[in-house]
């Protein structure tokens, strides 16, 4: 009951990053339907290409050993040298069709996903060993639905190779008649036949298993509310911990700001709410701002300036526009350039008066 609440809370549809997880667990959407499809292709395909050839090779080593059985020797060195050329004529006969069959298993498993490469389904669950959890695979849906497709796909299956059969039944009963040579041939002929019958069927099971598998497989990957935002929490970051990390920048910013105001040429303010602080020095094409406040950081600015002796010049709209549109370390903008020359202009002639 708790495992049917559990799914029941599961609404949200996976993140890319989940489906990911899932894969490197080894833990993937696969239809045994559609190996077995493709292995029966492949074993159908080598029947085709290279059946004839495995079928001589095969007819010409058994009558060549049957008719000289009475020569085999019977000691044992020479018993294991005759056991091993038929083997390796065996093999040499039937490398083909091992090798379309593999190639084919192996391209049923890639055209289902991509290669992975991990040891997780291999590792000892406890799980596993539950008395429960065995119970629930037995008769769970899943189960159910595995016994119901295994059912239909026998009866499919059966009453193809049923009706193939009976129809080349007459060539059946020649084969008691037939040479051997000649019984192989023929017996590949019939075995394409049901082939096709049995390939048509297992092509729309191994279609219709995969997409059921696919869905199953998206179905078990779901996830609660709760954990769309954890996992948003560790993707993304923690709020508390990037806004920490504002905080820090922040104080970071304000420090190296109020170490360069001492090295200001003036300090352009609204007496109650801006500060910007402006460096001009010979050569300079345009002054650069050093630093820049509001509020609390704008009296701190000119608490500096005032500790060292910067000069502070009271100008409500340079200040605003100069705060709105200069960035740190930046010169200002040339529609300032006239507005912010008379302030530097002023400064620097009360400077030689006093001296």
């Amino acid at each position: 009951m708790s495992d049917e609440k559990e799914d029941d809370d599961k609404t949200e549809e996976p993140t890319q990053r989940r489906l990911e997880e899932a894969a490197k667990r080894g833990d993937v959407a696969k239809s045994l339907e559609l190996n077995t499809f493709f292995v029966l292709a492949g074993f159908t395909l080598a029947v085709v290409v290279s059946g004839g050839y495995a079928a001589r090779e095969t007819a010409l080593g058994l009558r060549s050993f049957l008719m000289n059985a009475h020569q085999v020797p019977s000691s044992g060195a020479a018993f294991q040298a005759v056991a091993a050329k038929g083997f390796w004529s065996a093999l040499t006969a039937s490398g083909g069709v091992l090798g379309l069959i593999m190639a084919a298993a192996l391209a049923g498993c890639l055209i289902q996903h991509k290669p992975l490469w991990t040891f997780d389904p291999l590792t000892p669950k406890l799980s596993k060993l539950s008395p429960m959890q065995g119970a629930k695979r037995l008769l769970g849906k899943e189960a159910l639905a595995n016994f119901i497709k295994g059912l239909l796909k026998v009866g499919i299956v059966g009453a193809v190779v049923g009706t193939v059969l009976w129809n080349e039944h007459d060539r059946l009963d020649a084969f008691t008649r037939m040479d051997i040579a000649a019984v192989l041939p023929a017996t590949g002929v019939i075995l394409l036949k049901l082939m096709t019958g049995v390939l048509a069927i297992y092509f729309f099971v191994g279609v219709g298993d995969f997409v059921y598998q696919r869905f199953s497989w998206m179905k078990r990957q779901r996830m609660t509310r709760e954990e769309l935002k954890q996992e948003y929490k560790d993707s993304d970051g923690n709020p508390e911990m990037k806004a920490k990390l504002r905080q820090i920048r922040t104080q970071r910013l304000r420090k190296r700001m109020m170490a360069r105001v001492p090295e200001a040429t003036v300090i352009v303010t609204n007496p109650t709410h801006y500060a910007v602080a402006l460096k001009y020095e010979a050569g300079m094409e345009a002054p650069i701002c050093v630093a820049k406040g509001v509020d609390s950081l704008a009296l701190k600015i000119r608490e500096v300036a005032g500790e060292h002796g910067v000069p502070i010049v009271e100008n409500v709209p340079l200040a605003r526009a100069l705060h709105a549109s200069t960035e740190l370390d930046e010169p200002v903008p040339v529609e300032h350039y006239k507005a912010v020359a008379e302030v530097i202009g002023f400064v620097l002639r009360t400077r030689r008066r006093r001296a």
